[in-house]
């Protein structure tokens, strides 16, 4: 049985069903919830060393950082089933889409900075610094998840079921060497 399966096994009924129809969902958010962490943690060590100054910047390269371990976390497990493209187009299109979610991403940091004026010396550290986070950590990152849930089903994995494999062995029609 795999960890896939135990954990299943222990989510009472009427919530399995519900998390087996939507387990691509399920398996994008906990990549999400995976990425984000990395995100941060890239985009805090940023903004607190090298890159005081360069909130945005410190942003766009956590976004980044976290967008390659995406691509490998969802092409793997989230939409290991789906595809329907060459790699080399599917990989185009994916980081294609995630450049387009930085923008989505770091919209609200942008706002939250520059617009709404939620920087020192206009307010406090404490409260720049709660500003940047809310709007960066929570506001952009689900902006620009519920973006990429679209876009990659809509464009970078667009067929279902064309990447299953069947081991050898398991396969029904198959006769066994």
């Amino acid at each position: 049985m795999s960890v896939v399966e135990s954990v299943l096994a222990q989510i009472p009924q009427p919530y399995r069903s519900v998390a087996i129809k939507h387990r691509e969902l399920i398996k994008f958010a906990m990549v999400g919830g995976t990425t984000w962490i990395i995100d941060t943690a890239v985009f805090l060590l940023l903004k607190s060393t090298v890159l005081v100054e360069k909130p945005l910047t410190a942003k766009i390269i956590a976004v980044l950082v976290a967008t390659i371990a995406s691509y490998v976390l969802n092409r793997e497990w989230s939409f290991r089933t789906r595809g329907g493209r060459e790699t080399h187009h599917e990989a185009l299109l994916f980081f294609l889409v995630s450049g387009i979610g930085v923008a989505v991403y770091t919209a609200p940091l942008a706002v939250s900075r520059y617009l709404l004026h939620l920087s020192v010396p206009e307010v406090s550290l404490f409260t720049q610094e709660v500003a940047d986070f809310v709007s960066g950590q929570i506001v952009g990152v689900l902006l620009g998840m519920a973006f990429r849930w679209w876009a990659f089903r809509r464009f970078v994995f667009p067929d279902e079921d064309v990447r299953r494999q069947v081991p050898e062995a398991d396969a029904p029609d198959r006769p066994k060497a």
